[in-house]
């Protein structure tokens, strides 16, 4: 059956491959390369669960993800990322991970912290690690400019969030899947039953994990929605741990009430290509 499947898999790539180049060859390659990586899809989404206090109703939560700052994503295009976030009035920002696409190399770090503290959010910004974060020795770098720029990095533990009516809701975040070490349980340490709980995850396919725990939304990127999509066919390839979840929204497990979100992304990585995969800035309103 391995034998099997990974023929399989070897000829849907193959096949893919073939469609990328005959699509990439044309004017696709113009396209995917020099427009619509620097296009912004604006997703709108409301999200309502019985566990929510009415407090938190109509709270407005930002999540952005895969940047990649270096590789094809420039400073002017964060820099006017951040002015679009801040227009949609957020109440709390997620980042779900790879802020810079190689961190030893990257040499504007006083200028990314300075752009990264603009981002207004009454009810706090939180973070969580990608495997380009930790890659190249980058987890002390990535660690260092998200705590300067107000964000709170967790890492495999969770923060509160209460507002002045007493309520609250928490956030969770772990690890990164690839290059660190994971561990929902300890990220769940401490946090209520029977609270609304929302898990940062960089890799989406720890959701099946996840839904043994009382979470009610967890929130990923790495896929980049596959970055190639191919018509009739799909993402042409997704990385490891983005292999079952690739975009969107899913039903986890056997309890409705957990949802995967999963975001395309801002940025590329390995080719600076985007077939049919925009670039993504998720803003979701909770309901109760």
């Amino acid at each position: 059956m391995s034998e099997q499947m990974t023929r399989r898999t070897f000829i849907k790539r193959m096949a893919g491959t073939l469609f990328a180049a005959a699509g990439l060859s044309t004017g696709g390659y113009y396209y995917a390369r020099e427009l619509e990586p620097h296009m912004l899809d604006i997703t709108r989404h409301k999200l309502k669960n019985d566990a929510l206090p009415a407090g938190f109703k109509g709270m407005k939560i930002i999540q952005f993800s895969d940047t990649h700052v270096g590789f094809q994503y420039t400073m002017a295009q964060l820099e006017d990322l951040i002015s679009q976030i801040n227009k949609l009035s957020p109440d709390l920002i997620v980042f779900t991970g790879d802020l810079l696409d190689d961190p030893r190399h990257f040499q504007d770090r006083n200028q990314i912290i300075s752009m990264l503290n603009k981002l207004n959010a009454p009810l706090g910004k939180f973070a969580v690690y990608g495997n380009h974060d930790h890659g190249g020795y980058g987890s002390e770098i990535y660690k260092e400019i998200m705590e300067l720029s107000g964000f709170t990095l967790l890492l495999n533990r969770s923060a509160k969030v209460s507002l002045l009516d007493g309520s609250s809701l928490w956030i969770a975040g772990i690890d990164d899947a690839m290059l660190g070490q994971p561990d929902i349980k300890a990220a769940m340490a401490g946090i209520p039953h029977d609270a609304y709980t929302i898990l940062l995850s960089h890799a989406p396919d720890k959701a099946d994990e996840a839904a043994a725990f009382p979470i009610q939304l967890q929130l990923s990127g790495h896929s980049h929605g596959g970055q190639i999509q191919i018509p009739f066919y799909g993402p042409w390839v997704t990385p490891p741990f983005a292999e079952k979840y690739v975009e969107g929204f899913y039903t986890v497990g056997s309890n409705p009430s957990m949802k995967l979100y999963v975001n395309r992304g801002l940025g590329t990585t390995r080719l600076p290509f985007r077939f049919l995969s925009q670039p993504e800035l998720s803003l979701f309103t909770l309901q109760n």
